[in-house]
C-alpha cells in the first residue's frame, strides 16, 4: 500500500460488506472481464481502490486530519503540477510564474476564465486566502512574509528571506474558494459536503460509507478533458482485500502494493493489464525516536543499522522492486544529486553484525550470559517497530528487521494497531521507532530539512507532521539556510554534497531503501494512462500529477 508519508495523512483483510459480495460472486464493478476490451462506454465509472481506509466519513474538507481520496486531486487544484516521473512543470491555476533575483519573491499570473464549480470566478484573492487558512489551520509555511493579490489575476508571494526551494512548495497547495471558506464558521472541523473546487470532478454522488463517486465540474476549465463521466472510490481495509478486487478485475487502478505483480495480477490479463513502479526521490527510513535512549546516540543508530540486512528487507518486504539505501540518504530521481564518492564509501548502512556488535558493546549496551542486551540502567534493550495493521509490506519490512537485530542481542517487537494509532504516536512523539516515506520534492532540501532542521523539531506531546524522530542538527541548519539561498544549481549541488555528509555523520534515521511510487492499471475501459514510454504522470492517486492523468484517460474507443 501506500504509508504515512511524513505525514501528509493516514495510510491503513478483508473488503466490507457490501464489496465482498461484489468480489465472492466474481462480478465486475465496470463492465468486461480479462481479454475482453469493449466498445467505449461513456458512462463508465473509473474505479479506484483505497486500501487503507475501510470506511469514508462524509467529508470533503482538504484541511482535515485525514483527507477523502482524490479532494485535493480532482476537487481542488494548485498552481502547478511537478511531475517527478520525468522531471518537468505543467502550469495549472497558474500559467506563469516569475522567481525575483534577489529570491524574496515569486509572483504568479493566473489562468483566465477559470471558474469555481458554484460558477463563480477564480481569483488571485482565492489564492492568497487558502494561503491564510493554511497557515492557520495547519502551519508551515514559516519562510512566506506575505500572500498578496495584484489585481484579478496576479499573486505575489513574498518571503522573510531568499528561499529557493518556494516555488513548489507554495505552488502545489491545492485552492480553496475565499468566497465559500470565509462564512464557515469552523473550517478545521466542518466537513464540506458539497465541496466548491476548480478541479474535473467536484460533483459528490451516492455517498455510502463503503463508496461514493465524484462526477464532472460543469463549469471545468478544460471540459474537453473531461472524458471520463466520473469517479468511484471504493474503501477496503487493507492491501490483501484491494488487490483481490484488482485481480477480479473489479477495479481500474490499483495504486497499492502488490507482491509478485506478474503472476498475480499481469498474467490474468496480459493484453490490457500493466504496472509501472517509477523510482522517486523518496525514502523509505526506519525512524528511531531520538527524544529516548539509547536511540540519541548516533553511534547506536549506526549499529542498528549495520544490523539490517537490506537486501533481505528489499527481497522479502518489497518483493524487490525497491532499491537498498546508503548513507548519503538519497535514491531514485535524486541521482543527480547524489555524492557518488561518499555512497562508494558507506560503512553504517550496510550489513556488518561483528561491527554492529562491537559498537554496542563500546557504546556501553552489553550483552548478558542469554546473549541479550540490557540498557544503561540495566533494563533489557527492547523496543517496539510501530507499523499499521493493514500494510502487508511494511509488516514484512518490520518483521525482517526483527529478525535481524536478534543477531546483536536486540529485541523489537512489531507492534501493529491501526495506522490511526500509529501515526498519532508518530505525531505526538510517544512511539520508539516506525517506518516513514520521507518528502519528495524536485530537490532534497525538504528531505534534509525534516530529516535533520531544528525548525521542524517539536517537543514530545505537540503535534508534528514532518520530523517525527525529533532530530536537530545545528551544523545541517546552516547549510540549509545556505542552500535556500542560492540562486543556482551549481551552488546547491555543492551544499546538498555537505548535507550529506552531515547526514552520515550524524545518521539522524536509519534509511531503509527507495520509495517506488506503486502503480498498476487495467486498460480494458479506459486508455491514456501513464506509462515508462510516455511518464507524464506517475500512477499514484495521492500526489499532484494524479489530476494529469484523470484529464488524460478516456474511454476505449
Amino acid at each position: 500500500m501506500t504509508h504515512p508519508r511524513f505525514l501528509r495523512a493516514a495510510r491503513v483483510t478483508a473488503a466490507g460488506l457490501a464489496l465482498g459480495t461484489l468480489l465472492l460472486t466474481g462480478c465486475s464493478a465496470n463492465p468486461g472481464g480479462a481479454g475482453k476490451a469493449p466498445a467505449a462506454d461513456v458512462s463508465a465509472l473509473l474505479t479506484i481502490p483505497r486500501e487503507d481506509m475501510a470506511t469514508f466519513d462524509n467529508n470533503f474538507n482538504p484541511f482535515a486530519p485525514t483527507v477523502n481520496p482524490l479532494v485535493q486531486q480532482a476537487i481542488y487544484e494548485p498552481l502547478l503540477v511537478f511531475n517527478p516521473a520525468k522531471g518537468d512543470t505543467t502550469p495549472w491555476l497558474a500559467t506563469a510564474w516569475d522567481v525575483a533575483k534577489d529570491g524574496r519573491s515569486i509572483t504568479f499570473t493566473l489562468r483566465d476564465r477559470v471558474k469555481w464549480s458554484d460558477g463563480q470566478g477564480f481569483t488571485a484573492a482565492d489564492v492568497a486566502y487558502t494561503f491564510q487558512l493554511q497557515k492557520k489551520l495547519k502551519g508551515g509555511f514559516d519562510y512566506l512574509k506575505s500572500v498578496t493579490a495584484d489585481g484579478k489575476n496576479k499573486v505575489v508571494f513574498t518571503f522573510a528571506k531568499p528561499w529557493s526551494p518556494a516555488l513548489y512548495d507554495v505552488g502545489q497547495l491545492p485552492i480553496v474558494p475565499q468566497h465559500v471558506w470565509s462564512k464557515i464558521s469552523d473550517p478545521a472541523k466542518d466537513p464540506n459536503t458539497k465541496p466548491v473546487g476548480t478541479g474535473p470532478y467536484t460533483e459528490v454522488d451516492g455517498f455510502q460509507s463503503q463508496s461514493y463517486v465524484l462526477k464532472k465540474n460543469p463549469q471545468y476549465w478544460q471540459p474537453e478533458k473531461q472524458k471520463i463521466a466520473g469517479i468511484k472510490m471504493l474503501a477496503m481495509s487493507g492491501n490483501d482485500a484491494a488487490n483481490l478486487a484488482a485481480v477480479n478485475g473489479d477495479v481500474d487502478w490499483a495504486p497499492q502494493y502488490m507482491p509478485n505483480i506478474e503472476k498475480t495480477y499481469v498474467s490474468k490479463d496480459k493484453e490490457h493489464r500493466h504496472y509501472w513502479f517509477p523510482p522517486t526521490g523518496a525514502m523509505i527510513n526506519w525512524q528511531l525516536n531520538t527524544t529516548k535512549a539509547p536511540f540519541n546516540d548516533p553511534q547506536v543508530r549506526k549499529a542498528l543499522s549495520m544490523a539490517v540486512d537490506r537486501e533481505q528487507v528489499a527481497k522479502i518486504g518489497m518483493s524487490g522492486y525497491a532499491q537498498p539505501a546508503d548513507c548519503t540518504g538519497l535514491s531514485g530521481n535524486y541521482s543527480t544529486w547524489k555524492d557518488q564518492d561518499l555512497a562508494a564509501g558507506c560503512t553504517w548502512t550496510k550489513l556488518n553484525v561483528d561491527e554492529a556488535n562491537k559498537a554496542l558493546d563500546a557504546a556501553g549496551y552489553p550483552k548478558g550470559a542469554d546473549g541479550k542486551r540490557t540498557l544503561k540502567n540495566g533494563k533489557p534493550f527492547e523496543f517496539k517497530i510501530s507499523v499499521g495493521a493493514t500494510s502487508s509490506d511494511w509488516l514484512s519490512v518490520a518483521n525482517v528487521i526483527s529478525q535481524n537485530l536478534q543477531a546483536v542481542g536486540v529485541t523489537a517487537k512489531v507492534d501493529s494497531p491501526d495506522w490511526a494509532s500509529v501515526v498519532s504516536g508518530y505525531e505526538q512523539g510517544t512511539f520508539d521507532s516506525g517506518i516513514v516515506w520521507s518528502a519528495n520534492d524536485p530537490s532534497p532540501y525538504k528531505y534534509f530539512d525534516t530529516i535533520m532542521g531544528t525548525d521542524t523539531v517539536k517537543p514530545v506531546g505537540t503535534k508534528t507532521t514532518d520530523n517525527y524522530h525529533r532530530f536537530g542538527d545545528p551544523k545541517a541548519d546552516t547549510l540549509l539556510s545556505q542552500f535556500a539561498a542560492a540562486g543556482d544549481d551549481a551552488a546547491q549541488k555543492s551544499l546538498a554534497k555537505k548535507l550529506q555528509a552531515e547526514y552520515n555523520d550524524a545518521a539522524p534515521v536509519v534509511p531503509l531503501f527507495s520509495g517506488p511510487e506503486w502503480g498498476a492499471y487495467t486498460d480494458a475501459h479506459f486508455t491514456g494512462w501513464p506509462t515508462e514510454a510516455n511518464p507524464y504522470a506517475t500512477l499514484s492517486v495521492r500526489s499532484a500529477t494524479t489530476v494529469l492523468v484523470l484529464t488524460n484517460l478516456e474511454p476505449r474507443k
